[in-house]
């Protein structure tokens, strides 16, 4: 599937600014048999006083902003042509639970997509008893990693709500899952620490995804959203396995993937400081047009 994006991302001041630093973690990822990066560009309004990028250290691409002082307004609009070339596999080749510590036993690669960065704590995602215990009755059927995957992807998407009001980027997960309710960022990092209560190494996916009006209806501009997901490794004859438990189902053509972190941390759109003397709001949509 080819796509269309267009991202934009807006912040207005109640007051004129100080100087700050941002780092933008928006631009497709270029992944090699899954999606194929054939444009993309980031503008910033008003221009920034400095410009440059870097790629971090679980292989996204960073925009790196130095912003003048006395903004009242701040935009950023990413636009980008992907070709979404693959879906989730349906053929299970995953190792069983009991045997999945043997398998991360003869890993020793530590590099960026090594599954041991992702299978203890990490900032954002603590690994707690209330998770845990859900994980395990939700998988206690479950033959092989993918299914244990699949099991509690479903199990979360039955005990959660979905509620864009409930939540704040940084509720805690614990307070998220008492709730029963949050947005794709929950249930994601929720997901993620009840597979690391288990011992299978979870990843946090930022990323689009296409939604699809219902029929008869026309498609909205800015309709479609920023997503989050989940990435288990699930053995080493199987690898990776993505699966979205916002919605119940493995990663398809509809989702984009922007890049990979041990939890929203690692790959939140925008982070960095600004001097602020007042308020200020924020917005942004997304745009994702299939060209095929």
């Amino acid at each position: 599937m080819l796509y269309r994006l267009r991202l934009s991302i807006r912040y207005d001041f109640a007051r004129p600014a100080g100087a700050g630093r941002q780092l933008l973690r928006i631009s497709p990822a270029d992944l090699p048999g899954v999606q194929e990066v054939q444009q993309t560009s980031i503008a910033v309004t008003p221009p920034p006083a400095e410009r440059g990028g870097f790629t971090d250290f679980f292989g996204n691409e960073v925009t790196q902003l130095v912003l003048p002082a006395g903004l009242t307004q701040l935009r950023f609009d990413m636009a980008g042509r992907v070709l979404r070339l693959a879906e989730e596999s349906e053929l299970d080749l995953s190792a069983t639970l009991d045997r999945l510590p043997g398998d991360l036993d003869d890993i020793t690669d530590l590099g960026p997509h090594s599954p041991h960065h992702f299978l203890r704590a990490s900032p954002r995602i603590p690994l707690l008893a209330p998770i845990a215990d859900f994980a395990r009755r939700a998988c206690a059927d479950a033959a092989t990693a993918r299914e244990a995957v699949e099991a509690l992807g479903r199990a979360i998407h039955g005990h959660m709500r979905f509620d864009a009001r409930a939540t704040e980027v940084d509720t805690p997960i614990g307070e998220a899952f008492a709730g029963r309710h949050g947005v794709c960022q929950d249930f994601s990092q929720i997901m993620i620490s009840g597979l690391r209560g288990l011992g299978v190494p979870a990843a946090y996916v930022s990323g689009f995804l296409r939604t699809v009006p219902p029929p008869g209806r026309p498609r909205l501009e800015g309709a479609d959203a920023m997503h989050a997901w989940v990435r288990a490794w699930t053995g080493a004859e199987a690898g990776w396995c993505e699966y979205d438990p916002t919605n119940a189902c493995f990663v398809a053509a509809n989702h984009v993937t922007i890049g990979y972190g041990r939890d929203y941390g690692d790959v939140a759109p925008v982070t960095g400081s600004m001097r602020l003397a007042g308020s200020q709001s924020g917005s942004h949509s997304v745009d994702i047009l299939a060209e095929d």
